[in-house]
């Protein structure tokens, strides 16, 4: 019973032995995720970075002080400022950074806090740039501000383990009072320019109107003057016709006759039209001598005027 008891015993602290050599072998094994570098330490001090996947450490003697990402980080940063024409302005700015691998001892050994240390700079920058420029040229300058503030991380960065991978400043923000104002001052640009085109095309059809105005007085004024020639030409052509029937007839009683029936003919088409207003005329044999010898004597009078 007791060599029993004995074996029993033996063989419980044998497994049980190598139960714990087995799972301090299996603790031994760790993995690392992609993009990402564990920090191995041996009683505390550093010893190596541990590459993605299935990677080993010494039991009791070495640990996985920690881990850090290789992927790009972005941090959002926003700066408060002063124009040199005194215009306070909010400038958001992101800041993509990435730990390099073989730096990774330095980036998480460095810098307890990186974010602080990356606004801390970039503050320095944005002061040294943007008191110095109005605000058109702060808005004109962004590319140049990221470049500015990108230069200067990659180079007080880089020795902490840091890359800069690029720096967006993403807007320029003034005052609510001065954005009111400049969009003000543009919109009153804008209606000068649209005042002054208007006004030019205004311009253009006052002139075109004035020309075709003066053309169509040319023209009324050249058929008016052909219109008399062809009358003279056919008052001509009348009274020597009379003439040659009526041999007997003076020039006076021939014209006196071709003006009475050129009258009648104009009655004759006002009465035609359908718009033409009511005329009353005294119409007695007398009354239309009397408008021929009127006529006549009119005719008269500028011949003699004339001579």
């Amino acid at each position: 019973m007791t060599n029993a008891y004995v074996d029993f015993a033996a063989n419980a602290f044998l497994g049980l032995g190598l139960f714990l050599l087995l799972a301090i072998v299996l603790s031994s094994f760790f993995t690392v995720q992609t993009a990402e570098t564990a920090i191995i330490t041996r009683f505390g001090r550093y010893v190596r970075c541990a590459e993605a996947g299935l990677n080993w450490k010494i039991p009791f003697i070495e640990a996985v002080d920690g881990r850090m990402s290789l992927r790009v980080n972005q941090i959002a940063l926003t700066m408060e400022t002063k124009t040199r024409d005194n215009v306070f302005v909010t400038i958001p700015i992101s800041v993509q950074t990435r730990v390099r691998a073989e730096k990774a001892y330095a980036a998480y050994y460095s810098l307890s806090d990186p974010e602080a240390q990356i606004r801390a700079y970039v503050e320095q920058v944005v002061l040294g740039h943007v008191p110095g420029m109005t605000l058109d040229e702060v808005f004109a300058s962004q590319s140049g501000i990221a470049a500015a503030v990108k230069h200067e991380l990659d180079v007080d960065m880089a020795g902490f383990g840091y890359e800069i991978v690029n720096v967006l400043v993403t807007d320029i923000i003034p005052d609510a009072k001065v954005k009111s104002a400049m969009n003000d001052i543009n919109a009153a640009q804008r209606e000068q320019v649209a005042a002054a085109a208007r006004g030019e095309a205004e311009k253009i059809l006052v002139v075109k109107k004035a020309e075709a105005e003066a053309e169509s007085k040319a023209l009324q004024g050249e058929g008016i003057a052909n219109q008399r020639k062809a009358i003279i030409e056919g008052l001509r052509g009348s009274i020597e016709g009379f003439q040659r029937t009526l041999g007997d007839a003076s020039a006076k009683e021939v014209m006196q006759l071709v003006l009475v029936t050129q009258y009648f003919d104009t009655l004759k088409s006002i009465g035609e039209l359908n718009k033409t207003n009511t005329l009353f005329l005294s119409h007695s044999p007398a009354a239309v001598q009397s408008v021929s010898e009127q006529i006549l004597q009119a005719l008269s009078g500028a011949e003699k005027a004339k001579g």
